[in-house]
């Protein structure tokens, strides 16, 4: 720390050398949102369940409470292509083209997906078996709002949902506070209306928090049920799509964002920072940890951070993320560096290593590798192509990234011949006097021949 004004963060530095270590390391891997525990959960579950029985009368009276304007009726919720296409007209030339270029990347991403179906193909006994992919009728996305604006959360989810096929996509996103909206309410973004002309929206409604997961979840009369939600959010849109899971789908419980950086020796300090702070700055609770086996290395980012931060317009909230959530982890060498960087299953994991694409291949658990000085994970967040929508908080030990996947779900068929029937029948009765079904015989023995018919 130091007597500016504005105090330094005081980035951890922990080695692995230190017989503290394994300590300190099972605390830095047990990082994740336990915000959504206790009273969270239980005003989650008040909510959700009010708007299940009250539908939009709810949705107003919550609106008022928690968003800070007073819809008139329920239409004044609703925003759709009109209001898209205005919103896209009004925003700057480089603006448009921005959106633009984005949507076609990520389009032309996810359209290399290849859906893993099982080809119809007769086995040896005459069953023609098989998986076909079918997309997901209507899904639902959750956009943050209110006092932020995340365009690229609705392009990195519905367009990957378009390519899918999916039929209707509607979104929901708080309006922003009359305050910052010239006093006007019920105002949304422009750049988040935008974004939805340019990823095919059909509507948005303008709910935040809790009640919005609850309403598309459970359907209003405004707010049209869906097959599943998507898209990050705070504590309170975490426990409502913890507590609507099984009513519907969802894509992941989504926890604080985080950063894995792994550095060699000669790793630009600056770059290494950069990165750092580029998850910083999201939010107070984002996980920001560098892996190198150079003490000097540290010490240059530590240094680096500090004088980064002072120009840095989200300033307070990146410099608490470092102090309180961030670490400087020093290895015995860089493959030890990477081994750590893929037990701790980071949401983004950039390589600033020599021959990046040789330390990819030891990585299994991350959710996205930027490999290399020229790939910043902030590209990904915005144009790459890939979603950014990302398994977080050691998740990617099991999860995977949004993807086409996420809006089509598999179908098996099956279609027996009288010869497969009969080849595989003694087994099925079998197995079916075992578990004491008897009427899971009798189906067999019906198309058989076999016996009486019920």
């Amino acid at each position: 720390m130091n007597s500016r004004s504005h105090p330094e963060p005081d980035l951890k530095t922990l080695s692995t050398r230190d017989p503290s270590f394994p300590l300190e390391w099972r605390r830095l891997c047990a990082r994740g949102s336990a915000e959504d525990e206790g009273p969270i959960r239980e005003a989650v579950a008040r909510t959700v369940a009010e708007v299940a029985a009250r539908g939009d009368e709810a949705l107003l009276e919550l609106t008022a409470r928690f968003d800070g304007w007073r819809p008139a009726s329920a239409a004044a919720l609703v925003a759709g292509p009109r209001e898209f296409r205005a919103a896209f007209a009004s925003l700057p030339a480089a603006g448009r083209k921005a959106l633009r270029l984005a949507a076609r990347r990520i389009r032309d991403f996810h359209a290399r997906e290849i859906d893993a179906e099982v080809p119809l193909r007769r086995d040896r006994a005459g069953a023609l078996l098989g998986q076909v992919t079918r997309p997901l009728g209507r899904v639902g996305l959750y956009v943050p709002g209110g006092t932020a604006r995340y365009p690229s959360t609705v392009l990195m989810t519905a367009v990957p949902a378009r390519v899918a096929g999916v039929r209707e996509i509607v979104a929901c996103s708080p309006a922003m506070k009359p305050a910052e909206a010239g006093g006007r309410a019920g105002v949304v973004d422009a750049w988040t209306l935008a974004a939805c002309h340019v990823a095919g929206v059909s509507r948005l409604f303008k709910v935040g928090g809790a009640q919005a997961v609850a309403a598309m979840a459970h359907g209003t009369a405004t707010v049209p049920a869906v097959d599943k939600i998507c898209g990050p959010g705070n504590a309170y849109v975490a426990a409502a799509k913890r507590l609507v899971f099984g009513l519907v789908d969802i894509d992941m419980i989504a926890g604080p964002t985080e950063v894995a950086v792994v550095a060699a020796p000669g790793a630009d300090p600056a770059e290494c920072a950069a990165d750092l702070l580029a998850q910083a700055e999201h939010d107070v609770r984002a996980v920001p940890v560098l892996f190198t086996p150079s003490a000097r290395l540290a010490a240059r980012v530590a240094a680096e951070v500090e004088r980064q931060l002072e120009s840095l317009p989200r300033r307070a909230i990146a410099a608490r993320s470092a102090e309180e959530r961030g670490a400087l982890v020093v290895t015995r060498g860089l493959a030890e560096a990477v081994r750590l960087a893929d037990e701790w299953a980071p949401e983004h994991l950039a390589l600033l290593v020599p021959d990046p694409q040789r330390w990819v291949k030891r990585i299994s658990r991350a959710g996205a590798v930027f490999a290399g000085t020229h790939t910043p994970e902030a590209v990904g967040d915005y144009v790459a192509g890939p979603s950014h929508v990302l398994p977080t908080a050691g998740t990617a030990r099991y999860a995977s990234p949004l993807s086409v996947a996420t809006f089509r779900r598999r179908m098996s068929v099956l279609d027996l011949s009288p010869r497969a029937l009969a080849a595989v029948a003694p087994a099925v009765e079998a197995l079916a006097a075992a578990e004491g079904f008897e009427a899971h015989a009798r189906a067999v023995r019906l198309r058989l021949g076999k016996g009486k018919r019920p």
